[in-house]
């Protein structure tokens, strides 16, 4: 299957992948990351330990690895109201991987953004405007991380 675009010519920001680096430990941050994406308006209806299940079921023996759903239930509703196709990459989901102990990586895409990208969504200034808007949320939520650079300053 070919797709309609070369993934390499693509930019991060073209699907608004965000990345933060914490140095905590895998609870700690999962907790701190949680507390974040709900005081900057995003709700956790799900969440789950995929590293916990593969472990469990087919001996995996992998590092800790932990999904939070995020939504905002208004821009999910509009977002629903101009293609109810997006629900079928509902959460948002905000990931934390445990790179090294008391390293964490923080990772999200936008789905908005990838929609978008695959032609999911209409070409509207509605949906202009819930891209702008979750990308907004998102920075914010990027931005009150508690992260750390290259050199190990935190940020």
């Amino acid at each position: 299957m070919a797709l309609p675009f070369d993934p390499a010519d693509l930019d991060p920001a073209d699907y608004g992948e965000k990345q933060a680096i914490m140095e905590m430990d895998h609870e700690e941050a999962i907790e701190h990351v949680r507390t974040v994406c709900t005081d900057c308006g995003f709700g956790i209806p799900v969440e789950f330990s995929p590293s916990e299940l593969l472990n469990e079921k087919v001996d995996a023996d992998r590092d800790p690895y932990y999904v939070l759903g995020a939504c905002n239930p208004a821009i999910a509703n509009e977002a629903l109201d101009e293609t109810m196709r997006i629900g079928g990459l509902f959460p948002c989901n905000v990931i934390v991987w445990e790179e090294a102990p008391g390293r964490q990586r923080v990772y999200h895409v936008s789905i908005m953004k990838i929609a978008r990208l695959l032609g999911m969504t209409p070409d509207s200034d509605a949906w202009d405007d819930i891209v702008d808007r979750t990308g907004e949320l998102v920075e914010e939520v990027f931005d009150r991380l508690d992260t750390v650079d290259e050199s190990g300053t935190v940020a």
